[in-house]
């Protein structure tokens, strides 16, 4: 009798273990796909860069300065894909500072803010923040599930000794919303959530 109840003892935690586990890894999954996602959107994001700088560099080529400082941040940041989800972020936070700066360029230069090139860029660029705000906030909540599970008792036994790390969380710098003049038409259009840039 006391053998069948420990065989029993066993079956169960066994089926709970293997539960378990395969839980954690269709959570560690979700993260890897969540992360993709983000991935597409930042090299969406800086493959826009130099089309728009050229755009800005053809009305304010004495403005070489900011471009310089646009072109060296989208570097670093592509340069920065393979590093850790927090030093990307850090580039990321660059690349949208150095945008702010040009965007605050274009303001100077009337031509240039009636340029349907550069408008479609700066609509494209719009969208591809838009969306990575959304790919983050997808992220996030996998992380958020995944590290939760992994340090509630007792299934932060079995994390541990199957080695689940806790992952990182995506965060940008505070989002700004940037007003553009020139896409207050749009506004009036259909109303958007905002142009973010992080």
């Amino acid at each position: 009798m006391a053998v069948i109840l420990v065989l029993v003892v066993l079956i169960v935690v066994a089926i709970y273990t293997i539960s378990m586990y395969n839980g954690l890894i269709t959570l560690k999954n979700r993260v890897k796909e969540a992360w993709s996602d983000i991935q597409v959107q930042l090299k969406r994001r800086y493959d826009l860069i130099p089309n728009l700088v050229e755009t800005v560099k053809g009305y304010a080529a004495h403005e070489s300065g900011t471009l310089e400082k646009v072109i060296k941040a989208r570097n670093m940041a592509i340069n920065a894909s393979g590093a850790s989800i927090e030093e990307q972020a850090a580039a990321a936070n660059q690349v949208s500072s150095t945008l702010k700066s040009l965007f605050a360029l274009s303001e100077s230069y009337p031509d240039l803010k009636a340029n349907t090139n550069f408008l479609e860029l700066q609509r494209e660029l719009s969208d591809t923040e838009n969306k990575l705000q959304a790919a983050r906030s997808f992220y996030n909540t996998n992380v958020n599930a995944f590290n939760t599970t992994i340090e509630k008792f007792p299934n932060n036994i079995i994390a541990n000794t199957f080695h689940f790390q806790k992952a990182a969380l995506f965060e940008l710098a505070t989002s700004k919303v940037l007003v553009f003049s020139n896409l207050h038409i749009f506004i009036k259009k259909a109303p958007l959530r905002g142009f973010f840039i992080a």
